[in-house]
C-alpha cells in the first residue's frame, strides 16, 4: 500500500479538462492510438505462442473423453507412452498439490478428472513431447473404455431432475402476484436465449518456464493473472510466492479468460516443474471451442401485467441458466441477469427467479455483459409484446416505463437510481436519427413489398459498473521514475486488446505533466502488483487508472516537497505544466531536472498506489444493497431488412449515442462502442451453437460456427460519444466504463428483425422470435406470423349455420 493511501483519492472537476491539455501529447482526453497498434499492423506485437522457446521446450496435447457422462473402466495409455517424442503423460494421479482450478474453491473443476467424466471432450489425460505435432500424434493411441452414466444435455432436463450447480435465487420488489392479478392486460410466454463462444483470436495458452527451488513462471494469456497464480500454486502444493505469472496482452479475452485459463497453466506447470524443461499448452480452434465454456444459454419464462399506456405493473420472470458441469462463476452471472432484469424500466412490483441448471457439458463461463445482456434481451421482448398488445409504437411504452429521476427510481434490488439520462439521452438521438419519420416510412415500405421487409427498434442501455461480489473492486499500481524523468508503469490490469494499458498511461502523463512517450507501459506480473482482481466487470480503467493516479499523486507530492523546501516557496507555488515544473514566480525546470535533482537529494521515486471503490455494498440473503458503483448508459437504433423467403437479413443502419463520461480516450472508446456491439450482433443474429444427442459440439470451428464477418457490418454506421455524458460519481477524471455496456445495443438488431417479421402479420401477431435470430429462425417465425394471421381470418368468418 502507498505510504499516502489513508488520503482522500478525489478527482478534478468534472468540468475541467473537457479537451486535452494544451502542450502535453498524450495526456487524458487526447484520442491516443493504441500502444500496440502499430505492432498489431506491423505483426510484432508479441503474445505468449511469439515469446522464443528456450532449448528443450516441451509441447502438450490433451487426450479428450468421447462420451458426455461415465466413469473411466479402463485408461491404457501404454502406447501414448511409447509414441515418438514424448517425454511424460500425466493423469489425475501426476497432480501434486489439489485436484482443482475452480475459482471459488468450490472442488468441482479437476484439471485433469479422478475417474469420472462430466462432458463430452473433457481432457482425461495430458501427453508432453518434443514437439506439438508429435503430442497431438500420440493423443491418438489412448484406450480408454467408460461405463457410459445418463447425462443431461438441456436446461429443460436439469429443471426436471432438479440438478443444480448453486441453489436458486430469488429477488423481489412490492408484491407481484397482486399485481399480476389486478393488471387490464396480461401476457406471459418463453424466450429461449442461446449461449455465445468468445472466438477470441488467440486461443487458450500458457509458457511455463520451470525456475530455481521449484518454482515456476508462467507466460499466460488470462484476465486474472493473481487467480492463475493462486490456483497453480495449490495444483503444485506450493505457496503462491513460488508461482509468478505474467500476461503482456491477449489476443482477446471476452471473459473466456478469467477463470478459464487455468487448467491449462496448471498442465503447463506441473509438466515444467515435473521435468524441469519449458513447457507450453496451446490448444487449437477446434480444442479450445470444444473444452472452453462460453456465454450462458438460457430459458426465460414470464409473465407480465401492464395498463392502457403500456406501463408494467406487475412482472414475474424466472430465469433457467445452463452453467454445464460445474459452477465457475455461474453464481455470480445468474445474479448480474437478475440484476439487469429492469435495464431501463421502473418494475415496482416483481418477482425474479434464477435457477442455476447443472448439464453434461462444457461448464459455462464470464462473457462479456456477464448475465447481464441476457436480463436485458427478456425484458426488451417484454416491452415489445406489451406494445404489440395495445397497439402502440414500442419507444413510446419503453419511455412510458422509464426510470424516474425523483421517484419511480428503486431497482427491484432496493438500490436508488441517482443518475438517469434515459429521458435526456432518448431526446438527442430521437433528433439525430429520425426515428418517427423512419417508422412513417417503414411501415408505407412494407405495406407495399411482399417479400422484403423492414424493421426499425431503438432500445435503451442500463447498466450496472462494479464487480457485484464487493471484495473484487480493488486494484493495486506501481510506478518508478529513473534518474532521466523516464516513467516505469505496472498495475495489476491486463490487456486484452481493449486499450487499458494506454488509458492508465494517458492518467500518470496528465499527473506528471508529462507526454506519453516517457511512459513505459509494462507486462502485468504478479511479482509486481499483487492480490488483484480480475480485468472483468467494466471495471478496469476505473480500477487501475486510479490505482495509477494514487502511486503517481505519491511521487509528485514527494518532489513538490523537495522543490518547495530546495526553492524556498510553500508546496502551492509548485506548479507541473506540459514538460516542466514551475517553482514559485522566478523557477522553471525540466521535469527531468527536478528529478534529477531529488534522486541525488535521496527522494524516493518509486510508489505503489492502491483503489478500492467507495460506496458499494450487497447482502444476496435479503437481496438488497448497492452492488453498482454507477450505471453506464446508451442507445442505439437500428435498422434492418429482411427476406421473407429465405429468412436472410441485413443491418442496414445503426444510429448509437453512448454516455461514456468524460472520455480518457475518445478513439478507444469508439472502438470498444463499435466492436462491443458488432459482437453483440453476432450473439444475437448468427452465433450458433449446437450439441447433437451425445454431447458433441458440432458448432466447434469457424466452418460451422458464424461470428459476424465485415460484410455484416452496417452500411450506415453512425456513432457518437454522448456530449452531455457525465459522471456524477468521483470516478478516474469522471469517465465511465465502457468495455461490456455497448454489446448490449445490439439488443436494437434483434427486435429490428422482430419488428420487420411482425410486419408480416399487419403487426397484429407477435413473433415469437428466440436468440440468435438465425436465418432459420427468422424464416420460422414470419411462417409461425403467417399461420397466425390465416387463424384469424379464419375465426372471423361465421360457422356454417350462424
Amino acid at each position: 500500500m502507498s505510504d499516502n493511501a489513508s488520503k482522500t483519492i478525489d478527482t478534478k472537476d468534472p468540468d475541467e479538462l473537457l479537451a486535452p491539455t494544451p502542450g502535453l501529447s498524450g495526456g487524458v482526453r487526447s484520442a491516443s492510438k493504441h500502444d500496440s497498434g502499430p505492432k498489431h499492423v506491423a505483426g510484432e506485437a508479441v503474445y505468449v505462442d511469439d515469446i522464443l522457446e528456450p532449448f528443450g521446450t516441451l509441447h502438450l496435447a490433451p487426450g479428450a473423453a468421447n462420451i458426455a457422462h461415465g466413469r473411466i473402466t479402463k485408461m491404457d495409455l501404454s502406447k501414448v507412452r511409447s509414441a515418438p517424442g514424448v517425454v511424460c503423460v500425466l493423469t489425475a494421479d501426476d497432480v501434486p498439490g489439489v485436484n482443482d482450478v475452480s475459482p471459488a474453491h468450490t472442488h468441482d473443476d479437476p484439471v485433469l478428472p479422478d475417474g469420472i467424466v462430466q462432458f463430452y471432450g473433457q481432457p482425461v489425460f495430458c501427453v508432453a513431447a518434443e514437439t506439438r505435432e508429435q503430442a497431438r500424434n500420440a493423443v491418438k493411441l489412448a484406450e480408454i473404455e467408460y461405463e457410459e452414466l445418463p447425462a443431461i444435455l438441456s436446461v429443460k432436463e436439469a429443471l426436471e431432475k432438479q440438478q443444480f450447480v448453486a441453489p436458486p435465487h430469488v429477488m423481489a420488489q412490492g408484491d407481484a402476484k397482486s399485481a399480476l392479478a389486478r393488471a387490464k392486460h396480461r401476457r406471459s410466454g418463453v424466450m429461449e436465449i442461446g449461449g455465445q463462444d468468445h472466438f477470441y483470436l488467440e486461443g487458450q495458452i500458457t509458457f511455463a518456464i520451470p525456475q530455481e527451488d521449484g518454482d515456476v513462471l508462467l507466460h499466460c494469456s488470462t484476465q486474472h493473472p493473481s487467480e492463475v497464480q493462486h490456483n497453480i500454486a495449490n495444483v503444485l502444493g506450493r505457496p503462491a510466492n513460488a508461482v509468478t505469472v505474467e500476461v503482456r496482452r491477449m489476443g482477446g479475452g471476452f471473459g473466456g479468460k478469467e477463470t478459464q485459463a487455468s487448467q491449462w497453466a496448471a498442465l503447463a506447470a506441473i509438466v515444467a516443474v515435473k521435468t524441469g524443461r519449458p513447457a507450453k499448452m496451446r490448444l487449437d480452434r477446434d480444442d479450445d471451442m470444444v473444452m472452453t465454456g462460453k456465454r450462458h444459454d438460457f430459458i426465460v419464462e414470464y409473465d407480465v401485467g401492464f395498463d392502457d399506456d403500456g406501463r408494467i405493473c406487475g412482472l414475474d420472470i424466472q430465469y433457467a441458466a445452463n452453467c454445464g458441469f460445474s459452477a465457475d462463476l455461474s453464481a455470480a452471472i445468474c445474479d448480474r441477469a437478475m440484476f439487469h432484469t429492469d435495464n431501463a424500466y421502473f418494475l415496482g412490483d416483481v418477482e425474479i427467479r434464477s435457477y442455476r441448471c447443472k448439464t453434461n457439458l462444457v461448464s459455462n463461463t464470464a462473457f462479456r455483459g456477464f448475465g447481464g445482456p441476457q436480463g436485458m434481451v427478456a425484458i426488451e421482448r417484454i416491452i415489445d409484446e406489451i406494445a404489440m398488445t395495445i397497439g402502440r409504437d414500442p419507444l413510446d411504452v419503453r419511455i412510458a416505463n422509464y426510470y424516474g429521476t425523483t421517484d419511480r427510481n428503486t431497482t427491484p434490488y432496493h438500490m436508488t437510481v441517482e443518475d438517469n439520462v434515459l429521458p435526456e439521452l432518448t431526446d438527442d438521438i430521437l433528433a439525430s436519427c429520425d426515428y418517427r419519420k423512419r417508422r412513417k416510412e417503414i411501415d408505407a415500405f412494407n405495406a407495399e413489398s411482399p417479400v422484403i421487409k423492414r424493421g426499425l427498434s431503438i432500445t435503451p442501455v442500463k447498466f450496472g459498473i462494479s464487480f457485484t461480489t464487493t471484495f473484487l473492486n480493488q486494484a493495486g499500481a506501481l510506478i518508478h521514475i529513473y534518474q532521466d524523468g523516464s516513467v516505469h508503469l505496472n498495475h495489476g490490469g491486463t490487456e486484452m486488446g481493449q486499450g487499458l494499458f494506454i488509458k492508465v498511461a494517458q492518467v500518470v502523463a496528465e499527473e506528471f505533466q508529462i507526454d506519453l512517450d516517457r511512459i513505459k507501459i509494462t507486462a502485468t506480473n504478479t511479482g509486481k502488483v499483487p492480490n488483484t482482481s480480475a480485468t472483468a466487470a467494466s471495471s478496469g480503467a476505473d480500477m487501475n487508472g486510479m490505482a495509477a493516479r494514487d502511486a503517481a499523486m505519491t511521487i509528485k507530492s514527494r518532489l513538490i516537497a523537495f522543490a518547495a523546501e530546495k526553492y524556498g516557496v510553500v508546496e502551492a507555488a509548485v506548479r507541473f505544466a506540459p514538460g516542466r515544473v514551475i517553482v514559485g514566480d522566478v523557477t522553471e525546470l525540466e521535469f527531468a531536472d527536478l528529478v534529477k535533482q531529488a534522486y541525488l537529494a535521496r527522494v524516493s521515486l518509486s510508489a505503489t498506489g492502491y483503489y478500492a471503490t467507495p460506496k458499494i455494498h450487497y447482502d444476496r440473503e435479503t437481496a438488497s444493497g448497492r452492488p453498482f458503483y454507477y450505471f453506464a448508459y446508451g442507445m442505439a437504433c437500428s435498422e434492418v431488412m429482411i427476406d421473407t423467403l429465405t429468412g436472410e437479413y441485413k443491418a442496414t443502419r445503426v444510429d448509437i449515442s453512448h454516455d461514456v463520461g468524460r472520455s480518457l480516450n475518445p478513439a478507444i472508446d469508439r472502438g470498444q462502442i463499435e466492436g462491443g456491439f458488432i459482437q453483440g450482433m453476432g450473439w444475437l443474429t448468427s452465433e450458433e451453437l449446437w450439441w447433437d444427442d451425445a454431447g458433441r459440439l458440432r458448432t466447434h470451428a469457424p466452418s460451422t460456427y458464424k461470428i459476424p464477418a465485415c460484410s455484416d457490418r452496417p452500411e450506415d454506421f453512425r456513432l457518437e460519444l454522448w456530449s452531455s455524458g457525465r459522471n456524477v460519481e468521483k470516478t478516474i477524471h469522471r469517465s465511465k466504463a465502457v468495455g461490456e455496456p455497448p454489446l448490449m445495443l445490439a439488443i436494437s438488431v434483434h427486435r429490428a428483425i422482430a419488428d420487420a417479421i411482425a410486419s408480416v402479420g399487419d403487426y397484429k401477431v407477435i413473433p415469437m422470435l428466440n436468440a440468435p435470430a438465425t436465418p432459420e429462425a427468422v424464416l420460422n417465425a414470419v411462417a409461425n406470423v403467417a399461420k397466425g394471421m390465416i387463424a384469424q381470418s379464419h375465426d372471423a368468418v361465421p360457422a356454417a349455420g350462424e
